[in-house]
């Protein structure tokens, strides 16, 4: 009996250390995603706070310009773009406004003079992909669920702005990088990883904002810059913004838009 005694007062020593080193990294993990909502909550707040939440719809109008291999493509093309949360898009192009693509649910149409027909897989695709890792997907669902994990990984320049930088992790392993400006706030980047389903490998997909205007007390970039790994693809230059607009029963309908285009 009396050798078991120093045995276990041994074991108790070697698990104390344990424990509160556990216990310590907890601790610290805790804090660190205290620190991390509290950014996303103060982020929130600036981009309007209830306003942007509870927003019905948003209608942008602007002109993008395309890049290839990052190297800018001749001209832009007008484009009217409307959002609806959560799963409603459509986006008119050229000066008559007569070619128009709709997103809603999982699905993609184009519609013009010829009459409706499906946008290629790929592009819904990438299209649903940068919808499930939008900054509204990610305030609006990932942080509502307890599931996410949230980590706060310092101040770093972005946009040759000091930001603080934010990653959120789903409970499906899905991760979003959010950076934002120490002194207003505001995002200023948004990016995410995705594997190629046909080569296996990683890209990087990302979302620039700069230029910000306020609309209904809502602050809106004027300018937004999309990069797949790391070089330019899309670069999107607004001129209006609206919210909340009392929009046609029809709107959401591409038969209907194709009903109206002149043939």
């Amino acid at each position: 009996m009396r050798g078991i005694l120093p045995l276990g007062l041994a074991l108790l020593m070697l698990a104390a250390p344990l424990t509160t080193h556990t216990q310590n990294s907890d601790d610290a993990g805790a804090k660190n995603a205290q620190k991390a909502r509290a950014a996303l909550d103060t982020m929130v707040q600036a981009m309007g706070g209830p306003a942007w939440l509870n927003m019905k719809n948003q209608m942008r109008q602007g002109h993008v310009a395309g890049f290839d291999h990052g190297s800018p493509e001749e001209g832009t093309t007008d484009y009217w773009e409307t959002h609806a949360w959560p799963d409603q898009d459509r986006i008119e192009y050229t000066k008559h406004r007569d070619v128009l693509q709709f997103y809603l649910g999982r699905e993609g149409w184009e519609v013009t003079y010829r009459g409706k027909r499906a946008l290629p897989q790929e592009q819904v695709d990438d299209w649903m992909r940068r919808r499930d890792h939008s900054i509204e997907t990610v305030i609006k669902t990932w942080l509502n669920d307890p599931r996410t994990i949230l980590v706060y990984e310092g101040q770093r320049l972005t946009e040759r702005h000091l930001a603080d930088q934010v990653t959120l992790i789903s409970a499906q392993n899905e991760a979003v990088t959010i950076s934002m400006d120490t002194q207003t706030h505001l995002p200023l980047r948004r990016s995410f990883e995705w594997r190629d389903p046909v080569f296996k490998d990683k890209n990087l997909d990302a979302e620039e904002y700069d230029d910000y205007h306020t609309f209904d007390g809502i602050p809106t970039p004027f300018t937004i810059t999309r990069f797949k790994n790391q070089e330019i693809v899309r670069q999107y230059f607004l001129v209006h913004v609206t919210y909340n607009q009392q929009l046609p029963p029809d709107f959401w309908s591409a038969d209907a838009a194709g009903r109206r285009i002149k043939k």
